[in-house]
């Protein structure tokens, strides 16, 4: 009788075919062709070398199973298979209801490590069927600079650009939430290309303008950075090579009854943006029913400020959050939802409401742990009920 197995397996939504596991696996148990990535179980040891390394996070699958998947079923996948049922049962040792005595040594610990990790992002169920992997590292596609614009002020020590990308009629379908790659010029110090810098697409799906269909980003220039310098050095009618489109539950909900809770910092306000217009073009003028809190330095150093003060409260409410003005003291995103408390709980309690937060790391501990105390001032436990929500693909988190 075989006993079941944790099998290591790759995402194919959202792995970006960099192919960093594969030159990293020491058992050469990573192989890929021009679709997919796919791991050969009958070679991997669970050595764990591909994890740290991978960019997205879409080396880190696992499913647990009766019997390997071949690399023929791997190579033909679009998305992951669902978690099959398996003759599992409970002991006092997992939460997880996997009794990991039945498991091989090494799959057993995996299995623990990856206890309690949340579960996987499920995209709303009323977003669009997003497009995938069209352009991949050997068959990249070319864009062309429209524009290149400093949304921050010059006296500002934060350079972030507005950079409008076109296609020139080739497709490009991207969604709201979705990323694409960016392929900087040049090699590294091994001699070899430069793999794809991720970003978050700041347009709607039919364009900056409805019907261009080109897409912008939101880029801030880091010092020693080498992809977000190029980016924010470029001029218009320059050409850069683009992979994409990236991101499979990141995404906004058709249904024009859905509430948006969005929380970000910095440029993780580039999806955001991108739902902002999404919706402004669905339902017009009408109560958009989103609810921003979006964090920066100061008013100088937050993007599109001009663009989001325009914005109508009802289609859009707004908490602008600065935590450098000069004779103010500190604020945070968490601080303002926990100030605009009632507003939080009441959308918490709404079957409608998504939840969005993109931004720095370091904002995801206080922005939960502002949650879980709201959630907790109304008698529910914020963990019950985020699970709920990120299994009804009403919960996201993108931080970096």
């Amino acid at each position: 009788m075989n006993h079941p197995l944790k099998q290591h397996l790759i995402d194919p939504e959202i792995c970006i075919r960099c192919y960093t596991c594969e030159m990293t696996c020491p058992e050469e148990a990573i192989e890929h062709n021009d679709d997919n990535v796919v791991v050969d179980a009958s070679k991997c040891n669970y050595c764990m070398d591909c994890i740290p390394v991978c960019p997205t996070g879409s080396i880190d699958e696992w499913r647990v199973v009766e019997a390997p998947y071949s690399l023929e079923n791997q190579y033909e996948w679009e998305e992951l298979p669902e978690q099959g049922d398996v003759a599992i049962t409970e002991t006092d040792g997992g939460s997880d209801g996997a009794d990991h005595s039945e498991l091989d040594p090494v799959a057993a610990l995996l299995a623990e490590a990856h206890k309690g990790a949340g579960g996987k992002a499920r995209a709303p169920k009323s977003a669009s069927k997003p497009t995938v992997n069209l352009y991949n590292l050997s068959n990249a596609v070319e864009a062309v600079v429209q524009g290149n614009y400093r949304l921050t002020e010059d006296g500002s020590d934060t350079d972030v650009r507005h950079i409008i990308l076109d296609f020139q009629g080739k497709p490009f379908p991207v969604l709201e939430g979705q990323s694409l790659g960016v392929i900087a010029p040049g090699t590294d110090a091994d001699g070899k290309a430069h793999l794809p810098r991720l970003y978050s697409a700041s347009s709607p799906r039919d364009g900056e303008r409805p019907g261009y269909h080109n897409v912008s980003l939101t880029v801030k220039r880091d010092e020693g950075g080498l992809c977000s310098n190029y980016l924010c050095d470029l001029k218009k009618g320059d050409k850069l090579n683009v992979t994409g489109p990236f991101g499979a539950t990141f995404l906004m909900p058709s249904d024009p009854a859905a509430r948006l809770l969005m929380i970000c910092t910095g440029t993780g306000s580039a999806p955001m943006r991108a739902f902002t217009m999404g919706r402004e073009r669905t339902v017009g003028a009408v109560d958009g029913g989103m609810v921003m809190f979006f964090g920066a330095r100061t008013q100088e150093s937050l993007p599109y400020f001009g663009p989001l003060m325009k914005m109508p409260d009802k289609l859009l409410q707004k908490h602008l959050v600065f935590s450098r003005v000069p004779d103010q003291p500190k604020e945070h995103v968490q601080d303002r939802m926990l100030a605009e408390e009632a507003l939080v709980a009441e959308m918490l309690n709404d079957e409608n409401t998504h939840i969005y937060i993109c931004g720095l790391k370091a904002m995801e501990e206080g922005v939960e742990d502002a949650l879980s105390r709201i959630s907790d001032s109304t008698g529910g436990s914020w963990q019950s009920l985020r699970n709920t929500m990120r299994e009804d693909g009403r919960y996201h988190v993108e931080t970096y």
